[in-house]
This record gives C-alpha cells, structure tokens and sequence, in this order.
C-alpha cells in the first residue's frame, strides 16, 4: 500500500522504510513527522526565543524559516504554491485601494486556490484523499482573506461602523512582508492550522499576549474573573492533555477505520440484505469510527501551538489557565450535540469563525447558503463536497424551524427536556452522517447512489418541514428584538418625561 503511494507523494522520501513498516502512506507519514518536529520545535521556540531573550525580528524569521523547512519536506517543490498565493496577495494589498482592497484580494486568493485544487484533482490524482499541498493553502487562504478585511476594517471604518468582535480584530496599519509571512506560514500552522486573528499572532510574537488589552473578557482593572492576572502560565498541562487526546484518538481510527469503511454502506449486498435500521446505525458507526482522524490532526495541531506560548485565552473561575484561544473542536460537545448548529459550532471551529466573519456577516443577501456555498467552494472541487453542503443548507433550514415551533413545548420541565434532548441528539447524529456521506464518497456516482438507497427521505423531511412550518431569519428575529428595544425605551423615556413633568407641575 505505502510503495504504490510513493509516486503521489512529492515531499521528502527519507522516511520510505517507515512507510513500508507501518503500512501507511508516505506523505502520511511525512505530515506525522513533521508534526511531531514541529512539536518539539515548539518547546524550544518558547524557552530559548522567549520575547523576553529575543526581539520579534527574530522570531518572526525563525518562526517562518521553520515553516518553510517543513512546508519543503512535506510538499517538496509544490510548496512554491504558498509563496505565489502569499506574493500575489500581499501585492493586491499594498497596490490596490484600500476601498475595495478586501474585495480583490479574497477574489485572487480564494480563485488560485480553487485553480490548484482543479489542477491536483482533475489533471493530476483525482480521489486522492489524503494529505497534499492544497491543504495549507487552504487554511494560508484563511488567513489571507481574514487579514483582508480585518485591514480594511481598521483603516476605512469608524469604531461605530463595526460589531465587537470587528472591533477587537480590525489592524491599524499594513504588516511587513516578513510580519506577513511569518503570519501565514509559521512553523507551528503551515501543515494543518489552525487559522488565527492576525492581532492574537502578533501579542504572541511581542510577548504581549498574556496582557488584559489582548483579553476581550478581562476587566478594565486588570481582573479577569474576579482574581489578578499571572504574569505568564504554563501550557504544559494542557499540552500533555491534548497528547494523550491525539493518542487515543489515533489507537481507535487504526483500530476501526478498516472495520467500518464508509463505502460499505452503497455495497449492492449491504443494501439489499440489510434492514434499513441497522444501514441507518452502520453509518452512524462508520462516521464515528472516521471522524477520531480529524481529532488527532487538529488536537495535535493545537498542542503544537500551545507549546510554543500561543493560545492562551485568560483564566477559567478557578484561576487556570484557558489555552483554548485557537482550538478548532470540542469534542464531547460534537458527540453529544443536541442539534445540527451545536454539532457545526464544535467541529472546525475556526473555519466556523473565519464563515462568520468574511461571508454570514457581511453578505446581504441569504447569508446562510452564502456560507455554505462559500464552505464548498473553499473545501475543493470535488462534486460531494457540493453535494454535502447543499443539503446542509435544506438541514440547517430545517432543524432551525423545528426548534423555533417545537422545543418551546418541551421547556415545561427538566423531564420533557430530557426527552427532548435525546431524541434531538439520535436525529442529529442520523442527520450528520446523512449530510457529510457525499463528503467521504466525493464522486457523483457514489453519492447518489447512496441517497437513492436511502429514498432521498431526509430531504423530502426537510422540504415538508421547511414548507410545514414557519421560521423567521435570524436576522429578521434581531432586527425585530431590537425594534421592540427601541420601542420599549422610547415608551419608557415618554413615561419619565410625563412623570417629570408631573412632579415639576406639583
């Protein structure tokens, strides 16, 4: 199996006899490797280039230097990929208007993404669905866009013009190209992320990220959640946590991704030999035995992060330390979501964020298949994909209908809402894997075939509740709360004027 992948792997072959042993993939191997290094290169940035040893000249060139080295060993030449995409992104930023500068550079960035991922896909390897070079680009293109428009944010709007969060995150002034590469190419996140606020990367690099003015929840004296802030504390517990996590979560996808592979369940004999109860629990259990491969990747990218000092995000009630400042998932809250909103604001988390604040809160028209459209889009160019995503969109719709008509009913009491939350929690799950199937089978084909063996029945649900029942959008329901705001306070400030008016006659 390694030797027949070698060829598509275009990084280094050093580890080849490793790959050979274990049966894996060469360029799986390369991206645990470097990882793992990047670990320890983590260890040894924080104590021997601490802010308070090194100016952020310096790390900032060897953070990116890193980078590239390993950016080289797992990707070889095609990692020149990151160097165009960054290049001709940050020339949009420096010569374009600042007016319509975000609009470009999301338009250049997010299009030679799409034209390498058609490249690799339909030119090269097509169903290759394992680790390659378009996967950094994907989280660089994060960062490039989200830095686009925190730039145009800072030096083209006014404070009362932005929500909070825009606020906190909009630049006030255009990065160095060596503050630019180090952002989007760092050692720590060049392989699998995660995306962070440029302004949380830069408090890191100066050693200022410990500081209440980098904390949105810490008080104006100094506090953070009634006790006095530490001058610096220590990842290594959290570290050592989210290690044992990525263990763990790797022993049970070697041990159960061959047992109970996706593809199953559109086999000929399965479907037509199996009730459609126990199809509906296979693919359940076939979605749960792959998604511990995400939960390595990611928790292992977040220690490697917080090894190196970034992360931190204040302290919990009883004083700990939070080093959860750029994690991408919860995992027990994504195993135990209640609905299909739950289930997305847990998994991926800051691909969550950066949809959010590049496309929901922006777009005027229908955000919410915006973003999902945008989510496709930018997760490649594989029909599934598309698939996935369009019905996520009729879930979604769906699922905000039903808890918007139906959970009132069931607040009565603690019972009724347990029963609630557990038959939420089965039809979430069933939901889920129905929704991403496409996702893991990528072609047209299979996916169909898939849905067809399940009589497209959580589509016609959805489109019979949609129609069924009534739902406003979640903008229309603020607008309204906010209307009604108003109208309260005018009431309110009527009432005192009448009343003052009154005593003054008295």
């Amino acid at each position: 199996m390694a030797t027949q992948t070698t060829a598509s792997c275009t990084g280094s072959t050093l580890l080849q006899p490793i790959s050979e042993i274990i049966n894996l993939p060469l360029d799986q191997v390369n991206f645990v490797a470097g990882q793992l290094f990047a670990l320890l290169m983590a260890v040894w940035f924080r104590l021997y280039l601490h802010p308070s040893k090194t100016s952020p000249f310096i790390r900032h060139v060897v953070a990116t230097l890193l980078g590239f080295y390993l950016a080289l060993f797992c990707f070889g030449w095609y990692s020149l990929h990151f160097l165009v995409q960054s290049g001709l992104s940050y020339s949009v930023m420096i010569f374009a208007g600042l007016e319509h500068m975000h609009k470009y550079c999301f338009i250049v960035t997010l299009g030679y993404l799409i034209l390498c991922q058609i490249t690799r896909v339909y030119v090269f390897d097509y169903g290759m669905y394992s680790a390659d070079f378009t996967g950094p680009m994907m989280v660089i293109t994060q960062k490039i866009t989200s830095l686009a428009f925190e730039i145009h944010d800072g030096l083209t709007k006014r404070d009362v013009q932005l929500t909070h969060s825009q606020k906190y995150l909009a630049i006030r002034r255009m990065p160095s190209l060596l503050e630019y590469l180090s952002y989007n190419c760092n050692f720590m996140g060049i392989l699998a992320g995660p995306t962070c606020s440029y302004n949380n990367y830069i408090a890191f690099i100066e050693g200022t990220g410990y500081q209440p003015r980098h904390q949105e929840n810490a008080n104006a004296n100094g506090k953070e959640n009634g006790k006095y802030k530490q001058s610096e504390p220590s990842p290594k517990n959290d570290v050592i946590s989210k290690l044992c996590t990525c263990a763990i979560s790797l022993a049970i996808y070697l041990s159960l991704c061959k047992l109970l592979p996706v593809e199953h369940s559109i086999d000929d004999d399965f479907v037509s030999s199996t009730p459609f109860y126990l199809q509906v629990i296979y693919l359940y259990l076939a979605m749960l035995a792959l998604r511990p491969k995400y939960y390595f990747v990611w928790t292992l990218a977040d220690a490697i992060n917080n090894a190196a000092g970034f992360g931190f995000n204040g302290y919990n009630k009883d004083g700990s330390p939070r080093w959860d400042l750029i994690s991408n998932l919860r995992i027990l809250d994504i195993e135990f979501a209640t609905s299909f909103k739950s289930f997305l604001d847990n998994w991926n988390i800051q691909t969550a964020l950066w949809l959010k604040r590049v496309c929901y809160e922006r777009c005027a028209i229908n955000p919410t298949a915006a973003t999902f459209l945008l989510s496709a889009m930018w997760h490649g160019v594989y029909p599934g994909y598309y698939l996935t995503f369009l019905t996520g969109i009729a879930m979604t719709m769906a699922a905000r209908a039903v808890r918007h008509n139906i959970r009132p009913y069931f607040l009565v009491s603690d019972s009724y809402k347990c029963i609630y939350d557990v038959i939420t929690w089965a039809w979430t799950q069933i939901a889920i894997s129905y929704t991403v199937a496409p996702f893991v089978l990528l072609a047209v084909g299979p996916s169909l075939k898939f849905y067809r063996s399940w009589y497209f029945c959580l589509h016609l649900l959805c489109l019979l509740v949609v129609l069924v029942l009534p739902v406003k959008s979640r903008r229309r329901q603020t607008k309204e709360q906010q209307d009604s705001l108003q109208d309260n306070q005018t009431d309110h400030n009527s009432t005192d004027n009448n009343c003052n008016q009154k005593d003054k006659a008295t």
